[in-house]
């Protein structure tokens, strides 16, 4: 670890914490099925662009990323010593278990769930975790979630984007919101690759991936979930999602106004009047994460709209490790105790972790 005064250190000294909410791990097994999943004929073109190039490549970066993922011990830690995190709130990588097959997804989730909760105990101090569920089977995926955090002791639960096209909108899914309410857990919707039918015009330009594709997608997804009434219908539902909330932030206004137009209008049997606004779901069902935007004016921005209670730091590992964004949130220009909720104390608030508090 550097000696530089510069490098970020673990342990607190600066007055806060630092908890990245973001960070993405994997299974020797789930790599397994993402190498049969290639194998077969029809292969899914968003699932191939996304964990194809991890599977497959041996370009220099996605070796690296690889590796990464599926260490949950002395690199991992070593990484984030070097980095001056204090904690990982752990989650199952993209595309995780949503393109599998039911049965396969179902128990692919419960194993990774108990490997992940067994890293969790091997380093408690470090270490936090999501669950992850299958949603191809929404009981199943709801009772996962339940185990998960009544008996693996996991603070919530990830969902890698849509299922095989089909969004968390659709009220099939909406068990798993149901459990997470009753638990009083939040859920994490994290971007996974594009759906077929709306892949070509990303992929063709290169932009499908996290430069766009993953953000629009997102987006798109959690704009669904408020629009079809979810959060009337679970009031006390709380979702993140990261990369300073996929740009809905900076639309907030055009969201309101043209949700409320096109409700007036009656133009689509799918578009419902909600009870709230756009916005004030955002501000009171939402919380957002740094992750892949360490940029002060995005960061201070999200804080000022959403209120600095629903922003989070995350780095994104292994994705993104710059130790050069850590720095940045670091340096922001905000009072310490803005600080301090952004890097410990609303994670602590969001996702129930029990740090104990900076000497």
């Amino acid at each position: 670890m550097s000696t530089d005064p510069a490098t970020p250190r673990t342990g607190g000294a600066q007055g806060y914490l630092r908890i990245a909410t973001e960070e993405a791990f994997a299974t020797p097994d789930l790599f397994d099925a993402w190498a049969r999943t290639m194998e077969r004929t029809d292969v899914d073109p968003g699932f191939a662009g996304l964990a194809g190039f991890y599977t497959t490549s041996q370009a220099e970066r996605p070796r690296t990323i690889k590796r990464r993922l599926l260490d949950l011990g002395e690199e991992r830690i070593a990484d984030m010593d070097a980095a001056g995190i204090d904690r990982a709130l752990l989650l199952l990588t993209a595309p995780g278990v949503q393109w599998l097959d039911r049965g396969e997804g179902v128990a692919l989730a419960a194993s990774t769930n108990d490997q992940l909760a067994d890293a969790c105990r091997r380093h408690p101090d470090r270490f936090s975790g999501l669950a992850a569920v299958a949603p191809q089977d929404p009981a199943a995926a709801a009772e996962e979630l339940r185990r998960g955090v009544t008996q693996l002791g996991l603070h919530g639960g990830v969902i890698n984007g849509h299922t095989q096209g089909r969004y968390l909108s659709d009220p099939e899914f909406w068990p798993i919101f149901e459990a997470a309410e009753d638990l009083d857990v939040p859920i994490y919707i994290h971007p996974t690759g594009l759906p077929a039918n709306m892949l070509e015009p990303f992929q063709e330009a290169g932009l499908d991936g996290a430069i766009y594709g993953f953000g629009v997608d997102t987006g798109l997804h959690l704009l669904r979930i408020i629009t079809a009434g979810v959060f009337d219908r679970f009031p006390r539902l709380r979702i993140v999602v990261g990369h300073a909330g996929e740009a809905l932030p900076f639309w907030l206004f055009r969201l309101d106004h043209m949700h409320a137009a096109t409700v007036r209008a009656e133009r689509y049997e799918s578009m419902k009047p909600t009870q709230r606004t756009i916005s004030e779901y955002m501000r009171e069902n939402v919380y957002i994460t740094t992750s892949g935007m360490a940029w002060e004016p995005a960061i201070r921005f999200c804080q000022q709209v959403l209120g600095a209670d629903r922003v989070m730091y995350a780095m994104d590992y292994p994705y993104e490790y710059e130790v050069s964004e850590v720095l940045t949130h670091d340096n922001l220009d905000i009072d310490a105790e803005t600080k301090r909720m952004l890097f410990q104390t609303n994670a602590e608030r969001v996702f129930g972790l029990n740090v104990p508090a900076p000497a």
